[in-house]
């Protein structure tokens, strides 16, 4: 999943938001550099990652690619159910988006430390509304752009406009099986962070 759904399903709390996000630039073992709630939203972050890599559905979606693009679809998959959360995004929230990703931005503007990359992008992400936009369709197209700027293949992307275009209704229904099984998962998840102690 990428980043809107990771924050959508990691909690709403400012660390939990912070921990969900932080989990696409954290890499590595957790050893205190961060705050307890905040590394425990890096765990979740993770936690929903290998639940998302392992699950039927998602291996049924995979398979749509043709086996010249396999190398990626992940990738291409993950920002198109971005899409396909924001697109639909009141079937799952009851707090409409423009709400929702105004208080992230609120939370990430008043972090004054961030992970380096994470640092350079935070005022990009919140100036141009990276998140709302994922419900545009045309905007994955620059979304793939900034992705394959820091691949070694970058060619391997320049495709997937086209097999969105093709595979959308399929993808479509895979994502609307997928997701509530997933937020079924995250909220179990969450629950059990939450009561944990720091």
């Amino acid at each position: 999943m990428n980043y809107l759904a990771h924050l959508h399903l990691g909690g709403q709390r400012p660390e939990e938001l912070l921990g969900s996000l932080y989990g696409d630039f954290v890499k590595g073992r957790l050893q205190g550099q961060f705050r307890p709630d905040i590394e425990s939203g890096i765990q979740l972050h993770r936690s929903i990652d290998v639940f998302t890599d392992h699950h039927p559905l998602v291996d049924q979606a995979l398979a749509r690619f043709s086996h010249t693009r396999r190398r990626y679809a992940g990738i291409v998959l993950d920002v198109f159910f971005d899409h396909c959360l924001a697109r639909d995004w009141s079937r799952y929230a009851e707090q409409p988006l423009e709400r929702f990703t105004a208080d992230f931005y609120r939370v990430l503007k008043a972090q004054a430390h961030l992970p380096s990359r994470l640092a350079r992008i935070a005022p990009h992400m919140a100036a141009h509304d990276w998140l709302g936009s994922y419900q545009h369709f045309e905007t994955l197209e620059q979304v793939f752009v900034g992705i394959s700027r820091r691949l070694s293949r970058p060619q391997e992307l320049a495709g997937a406009m086209q097999d969105l275009t093709s595979l959308y209704a399929p993808l479509s229904e895979d994502f609307r099986a997928f997701y509530p099984q997933l937020q079924a998962y995250a909220a179990q998840q969450l629950h059990a962070c939450q009561a944990r102690p720091l």
